[in-house]
């Protein structure tokens, strides 16, 4: 006698084809992304400039300065906490870009601590995304499981060079007040090493701003 739920033989066959013949490559996505992390003034902006592909600004979604619980240092919010960003809404941003190439974003504005509207990313036909921003390092595993990791990078460079181009660039964007820049300035200067100790135990390789560019150009490669 037969068991009920079997079915015949050509019926599992017919199981079977469906659920394993896939022609070669199809299950690949059709884009992957870069996680790029590094020092607030290590060069992230100006590597992604010189590439020209989409660029997710991983910044763009910080929750608003008054979101319950954030955590504070400096006598301000700590926006190099992780816990001052809203980390599940940047991974599904990056999974719908990549199924989709298109994805709607969060517009953030820093001087006033809040999203102030909102924009859409499209992939076009790039085979790459870059997703940059400090907390870049946060999805390295969720995106490996998902296998939409082309690479994960870290930028190194000395200390003092990373302070001197986070400060002039946060005066000329008048980011904080200008005694918040210095003492948020001299903190990150100070902390940066456990800093880039955390990127890359979670995942991130840590390469010079020239190295980088060279390895991200190699995966437009055919």
């Amino acid at each position: 006698m037969s068991d009920s739920g079997s079915a015949p033989d050509g019926g599992r066959e017919q199981v079977s084809d469906a659920l394993f013949e896939v022609p070669p490559g199809a299950r690949r996505p059709a884009r992957r992304i870069v996680l790029l992390t590094g020092p607030s003034g290590s060069g992230k902006t100006a590597l992604t400039r010189r590439l020209g592909l989409p660029v997710m600004n991983l910044d763009d979604f910080y929750h608003d300065i008054d979101f319950p619980g954030m955590p504070m240092r400096y006598g301000i919010v700590d926006w190099d906490d992780p816990r001052s960003w809203d980390s599940a809404a940047a991974l599904d941003a990056l999974r719908a870009v990549v199924r989709t190439g298109r994805v709607e974003v969060p517009v953030y504005d820093i001087p006033t601590s809040r999203r102030t509207g909102g924009a859409v990313l499209e992939a076009g036909d790039a085979p790459v995304v870059v997703a940059e921003g400090i907390f870049a390092a946060e999805l390295v595993a969720a995106c490996r499981a998902d296998g939409i990791l082309a690479d994960a990078i870290c930028l190194s460079q000395p200390r003092v060079v990373n302070f001197w181009f986070r400060f002039l660039r946060d005066v000329a964007e008048s980011r904080k007040p200008l005694p918040t820049l210095v003492r948020r300035g001299w903190g990150l200067l100070r902390a940066e090493p456990s800093l880039v100790r955390r990127w890359t135990d979670l995942g991130c390789r840590l390469v010079t701003p020239a190295q980088a560019e060279r390895d991200i150009r190699a995966l437009l490669a055919p």
